[in-house]
Protein backbone atom coordinates (compact mmCIF):
# COMPACT_ATOMS: atom_id res chain seq x y z
CA UNK A 1 0.00 0.00 0.00
CA UNK A 2 1.12 3.56 -1.10
CA UNK A 3 2.37 5.57 1.66
CA UNK A 4 0.92 9.36 1.75
CA UNK A 5 4.38 10.88 2.17
CA UNK A 6 5.95 9.63 -1.04
CA UNK A 7 6.89 11.95 -3.36
CA UNK A 8 4.90 12.19 -6.87
CA UNK A 9 5.68 9.62 -9.79
CA UNK A 10 4.91 12.15 -12.06
CA UNK A 11 8.90 13.88 -11.61
CA UNK A 12 10.74 10.64 -11.91
CA UNK A 13 8.60 9.28 -15.11
CA UNK A 14 9.34 12.89 -17.12
CA UNK A 15 13.01 12.80 -16.10
CA UNK A 16 13.09 9.00 -17.50
CA UNK A 17 11.19 9.37 -20.88
CA UNK A 18 12.81 12.71 -21.57
CA UNK A 19 16.82 10.83 -21.18
CA UNK A 20 14.88 7.65 -23.15
CA UNK A 21 13.44 9.65 -25.65
CA UNK A 22 17.03 11.91 -26.32
CA UNK A 23 18.96 8.37 -26.19
CA UNK A 24 16.82 7.43 -29.13
CA UNK A 25 18.18 10.63 -31.22
CA UNK A 26 14.26 12.30 -30.79
CA UNK A 27 12.91 15.67 -29.26
CA UNK A 28 11.28 15.72 -26.11
CA UNK A 29 8.28 17.95 -26.18
CA UNK A 30 5.91 18.64 -22.98
CA UNK A 31 2.49 19.30 -22.68
CA UNK A 32 1.30 21.34 -20.57
CA UNK A 33 -1.79 22.83 -18.65
CA UNK A 34 -0.98 26.39 -18.81
CA UNK A 35 -4.09 27.66 -16.89
CA UNK A 36 -2.51 26.09 -14.22
CA UNK A 37 -1.13 28.05 -11.34
CA UNK A 38 2.13 29.04 -11.60
CA UNK A 39 2.87 28.41 -14.96
CA UNK A 40 5.39 30.91 -16.56
CA UNK A 41 5.31 30.68 -19.91
CA UNK A 42 4.46 32.90 -23.68
CA UNK A 43 0.94 33.83 -23.52
CA UNK A 44 0.59 34.01 -27.30
CA UNK A 45 1.99 30.52 -28.00
CA UNK A 46 -0.72 28.93 -25.55
CA UNK A 47 -3.76 27.34 -27.44
CA UNK A 48 -6.52 26.21 -25.56
CA UNK A 49 -5.00 26.88 -22.59
CA UNK A 50 -2.51 24.26 -23.39
CA UNK A 51 0.89 24.51 -24.60
CA UNK A 52 3.59 22.40 -26.17
CA UNK A 53 7.20 22.72 -25.27
CA UNK A 54 10.10 21.40 -26.99
CA UNK A 55 13.07 20.51 -24.10
CA UNK A 56 14.91 19.22 -26.18
CA UNK A 57 19.05 19.41 -25.30
CA UNK A 58 19.31 21.59 -28.61
CA UNK A 59 16.20 23.76 -28.40
CA UNK A 60 16.41 25.14 -24.78
CA UNK A 61 19.58 26.18 -22.38
CA UNK A 62 19.92 25.58 -18.34
CA UNK A 63 17.15 23.00 -18.70
CA UNK A 64 16.18 21.47 -14.49
CA UNK A 65 13.87 18.93 -14.58
CA UNK A 66 13.35 19.02 -11.07
CA UNK A 67 10.56 17.41 -8.28
CA UNK A 68 8.59 20.47 -8.27
CA UNK A 69 9.32 22.31 -11.12
CA UNK A 70 10.68 21.97 -15.29
CA UNK A 71 12.61 25.30 -16.23
CA UNK A 72 14.91 26.31 -18.55
CA UNK A 73 15.82 29.32 -20.92
CA UNK A 74 14.27 29.51 -24.21
CA UNK A 75 13.71 31.84 -27.19
CA UNK A 76 10.32 32.40 -28.63
CA UNK A 77 9.31 34.39 -31.59
CA UNK A 78 12.81 36.20 -31.21
CA UNK A 79 12.28 37.03 -27.47
CA UNK A 80 14.37 34.94 -24.92
CA UNK A 81 12.23 33.49 -21.83
CA UNK A 82 12.65 31.77 -18.83
CA UNK A 83 10.05 29.22 -18.37
CA UNK A 84 9.01 27.85 -15.41
CA UNK A 85 6.42 25.01 -15.11
CA UNK A 86 4.90 23.34 -12.20
CA UNK A 87 5.20 19.05 -12.71
CA UNK A 88 1.87 18.90 -11.53
CA UNK A 89 0.94 21.42 -14.80
CA UNK A 90 2.65 18.81 -17.19
CA UNK A 91 0.30 16.11 -18.46
CA UNK A 92 2.55 14.45 -21.02
CA UNK A 93 5.84 14.05 -22.63
CA UNK A 94 7.10 12.56 -26.37
CA UNK A 95 8.87 12.21 -29.19
CA UNK A 96 7.86 14.69 -31.78
CA UNK A 97 9.34 12.68 -34.30
CA UNK A 98 7.46 9.24 -32.93
CA UNK A 99 4.74 10.58 -31.24
CA UNK A 100 5.65 7.73 -28.61
CA UNK A 101 5.97 9.19 -24.63
CA UNK A 102 3.38 8.96 -21.80
CA UNK A 103 0.33 10.68 -20.68
CA UNK A 104 0.05 11.65 -17.07
CA UNK A 105 -3.24 10.92 -15.20
CA UNK A 106 -4.64 13.54 -12.52
CA UNK A 107 -4.95 10.14 -10.55
CA UNK A 108 -1.39 9.57 -10.57
CA UNK A 109 -1.05 11.32 -7.69
CA UNK A 110 -3.75 9.44 -5.28
CA UNK A 111 -1.75 6.10 -5.30
CA UNK A 112 -2.56 2.78 -7.11
CA UNK A 113 -6.41 1.89 -7.26
CA UNK A 114 -7.90 -0.29 -4.92
CA UNK A 115 -7.88 -3.98 -6.26
CA UNK A 116 -11.35 -5.20 -7.28
CA UNK A 117 -12.71 -8.03 -4.85
CA UNK A 118 -13.79 -11.28 -6.77
CA UNK A 119 -17.69 -11.83 -7.56
CA UNK A 120 -17.07 -15.17 -5.78
CA UNK A 121 -14.85 -16.03 -2.77
CA UNK A 122 -12.02 -18.33 -3.54
CA UNK A 123 -11.93 -21.03 -1.51
CA UNK A 124 -9.86 -23.84 -2.80
CA UNK A 125 -6.76 -22.00 -2.27
CA UNK A 126 -5.02 -21.38 -5.60
CA UNK A 127 -4.48 -18.06 -7.25
CA UNK A 128 -7.67 -16.94 -9.51
CA UNK A 129 -7.59 -14.35 -12.23
CA UNK A 130 -9.63 -12.24 -13.48
CA UNK A 131 -10.45 -11.18 -17.45
CA UNK A 132 -10.07 -7.72 -17.92
CA UNK A 133 -11.44 -6.61 -21.33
Amino acid sequence: MASNHEPSRRPYLLRAMHEWISDCGYSSHIVVDASATGVVVPAENVENDKIILNIDCHAVRNLSLGNETVEFDARFRGKNWHVSVPVSAVQGVYAKETGVGMIFNDDEESGPPEPDTPDQPNTDGRPKLKIVR
